[in-house]
């Protein structure tokens, strides 16, 4: 029996998460290193190893597939900046920008594109970015409450969820900015201002 013989009959069958994910994974790389426009399914499917009528199976459209692959990023990006209990808010803020601004630059050409394609009403891409903005919003809030500092103001403050989501608007619109090349601005600098706007609306 040949070595190739002897590795396919070995061979795991991928369960059904397991294709998606992959599928999913290989769709992020894909989406951050070009345009949307500039990405096939067929290269998906052909890195992938599977047909394109599998991929089709999973995800009916390219637009389904992009609106997944975005809502994977997210839930990792979530992941990545998880508040840490006992943690100051302060404290976690520059780190958790640093994070997203890193996140941000490396998914430049899929951040972009997320943004546009909601911008349009791309109803697949609008209902993962309010589902993404909800969990956001959700996560923040729960840190400030959870700090000393800030959370008499989440009690005492009504506005205060609008005025996060706002926050959220305006650190998108920054990054959009600083990613195009229109500011010459650092990293370090674009996390700054934006560290400040939150402290700032929240009422430092």
């Amino acid at each position: 029996m040949s070595a190739n013989q002897s590795g396919a009959r070995t061979r795991r069958r991928l369960s059904t998460e397991e294709r998606r994910e992959q599928l999913l994974a290989v769709g992020a790389r894909l989406f951050s290193e070009s345009p949307y426009d500039e990405v096939w399914i067929e290269q998906v499917a052909e890195i992938a190893g599977v047909s394109r009528g599998l991929l089709y199976h999973y995800f009916p459209t390219k637009r389904d597939f992009f609106a997944a692959v975005v809502e994977r990023e997210s839930a990792r990006m979530l992941r990545m900046t998880a508040a840490v209990p006992g943690v100051p808010v302060r404290e976690q803020l520059t780190a958790s920008l640093d994070t997203y601004l890193a996140w941000a630059e490396e998914q430049a050409h899929g951040f972009r594109a997320f943004h546009r394609a909601e911008a349009s009403g791309d109803p697949a891409v609008r209902e993962v970015y309010q589902r993404a903005l909800a969990a956001q919003e959700r996560q923040i809030l729960a840190a400030m409450a959870a700090d000393p500092e800030f959370g008499p103001v989440c009690e005492a403050r009504p506005d205060i969820r609008l005025a996060v989501r706002g926050w959220l608007a305006f650190t998108t619109a920054v990054c959009l900015e600083w990613l195009s090349g229109t500011e010459d601005l650092t990293r370090d600098q674009v996390r700054d201002l934006c560290a400040r706007a939150l402290l700032g609306v929240v009422g430092e």
